[in-house]
């Protein structure tokens, strides 16, 4: 009787393990709801500090501040106060694509809108 109860538990430890490696996994997004990502770190990897913007519509770590649009694909974008092309880094995100009013970045495999803000006269 004894062997029948050990068979079973090991039986029964096998089953929840393939349970857990079978049954699909949902990826969870963190919503920063306008605050900061506690998941983002403060600091890169070379030391240097990031500077986080807080305000509402922006990205922390990213400042999209003015486009130069040309539309046979040698556009610019002034991002954190240096210009950026298609490929390019900008923090932690590569540039993807630049758009007359906006640019698309992406970071593992995630993509990132910004929209360029027109100045409030």
């Amino acid at each position: 009787m004894a062997h029948i109860g050990k068979a079973l538990g090991v039986c029964g430890a096998a089953l929840w393990i393939a349970s857990a490696f079978a049954a699909p996994q949902s990826e969870f997004v963190y919503d920063v709801q306008g605050k900061r990502n506690p998941f983002i770190p403060l600091v890169t990897a070379d030391g240097r500090l990031l500077k986080l913007e807080t305000e509402a519509g922006k990205t922390p770590g990213l400042s999209l501040e003015g486009i130069v649009y040309d539309r046979y694909g040698m556009s610019y974008a002034l991002v954190n106060g240096e210009p950026v092309r298609v490929g390019d880094m900008a923090g932690e995100y590569q540039v993807l694509k630049i758009e007359k009013n906006k640019v698309i970045f992406v970071k593992e495999g995630q993509t990132l809108e910004m929209v360029l803000k027109k100045e409030e006269e």
